[in-house]
């Protein structure tokens, strides 16, 4: 039996009474309120309401004034409880990789597919990824849309997924992605099932032509790529979070932790860094301190942070003291 439970598909292999899905997902039945299909069912009838295939269910609670309680980052079909997504590429050795992916607890990182070097033996990297991280296939050093196409399907044929980091760039000083060739590479890998995460530069209506041919993120640079100077593209970044309705997740540019938490704090979902983490000195410290970053600037939108102001206004009163 299938039913959508507050907003997520649940399914249960025989069916129940309404009674036995409250007990079996809320640790008490007091204060709840309960909803099939758009019917409220008050207490007494729980018990003779057979849940149906096909409901649609919710369960409903009083709680405290204020924002409530995060809901994990989901992208297609999987759930994520961090939002702090590592790129591999970069590190001095794969020790360095392996302890900042555990001292950051990312859940996505992102590799990339390169010819063997037959002149001498490399370590694997996927050696050094734990099998529980979900692997984001970088298409970097493609040119084209049809040279991305390529190294994704490679990528799934060879086992490893169909989770794809769309990055087309031809462009060899400023490293800017090619937005119309993204587009085409999107429309062509999404269609064939793969789960494509674009790398574009902050446009809006090349943002919701990606939602339009099926992109399951849309991942604006904050700055040039590698440049660590964080959100320059701030503003251009805050039109897609208001007006795009799939994940928000800012790559590229972002230096420092403070950074990252900034583009949180705007209400992005999530936050990709490869070479700040890569090229410290200590890697596995600030893949840490990121991923921290990345959760209290969560925390921080999600309180709906007061306005700026542009005149000072004391936090305590100044009357009845020196100038009463």
């Amino acid at each position: 039996m299938k039913i959508q439970l507050n907003g997520t598909n649940k399914e249960y292999v025989a069916s129940q009474n309404l009674k036995q899905l409250i007990t079996q997902n809320c640790k008490t039945p007091t204060g709840i309120i309960a909803e099939i299909n758009g019917d409220i069912v008050k207490a007494p009838q729980w018990e003779e309401t057979v849940i149906k295939d096909g409901d649609t269910v919710e369960l409903i609670a009083f709680v405290g004034g204020g924002c409530g309680p995060d809901i994990p980052l989901t992208i297609a079909d999987k759930t994520f409880t961090s939002r702090f997504f590592l790129g591999t590429g970069k590190f001095k050795n794969k020790t360095d990789l392996s302890e900042s992916i555990t001292a950051s607890g990312t859940e996505i990182v992102t590799v990339a597919l390169r010819r063997i070097d037959l002149e001498r033996h490399e370590e694997n990297i996927l050696e050094y990824i734990p099998k529980n991280v979900t692997l984001l296939t970088n298409t970097s050093g493609a040119r084209t849309a049809d040279e991305a196409i390529r190294l994704a399907r490679l990528a799934r044929e060879s086992g490893y997924g169909n989770w794809v980091k769309i990055e087309v760039i031809n462009d060899s000083k400023y490293l800017l992605p090619d937005n119309q060739e993204t587009i085409k590479a999107t429309a062509i890998l999404a269609k064939e099932g793969f789960v494509v995460l674009p790398y574009v530069t902050a446009d809006l209506y090349v943002a919701r032509e990606l939602v339009k041919v099926g992109a399951a993120t849309i991942m604006p640079l904050g700055s040039l790529i590698g440049s660590n100077q964080g959100l320059k593209a701030k503003e251009f970044i805050k039109v897609l979070i208001q007006e795009i309705d799939i994940p928000i997740v800012v790559d590229a540019g972002i230096g420092a932790p403070s950074q990252a938490a900034e583009a949180m704090e705007l209400g992005a979902d999530a936050v990709l860094v490869n070479t700040a983490v890569a090229t410290a000195e200590h890697p596995a410290l600030l893949a840490e301190a990121f991923a921290m970053a990345v959760k209290a600037g969560r925390k921080g939108f999600l309180s709906n942070l007061p306005a700026q102001k542009d005149m000072a206004n004391a936090s305590s009163p100044l009357t009845g003291f020196l100038y009463e």
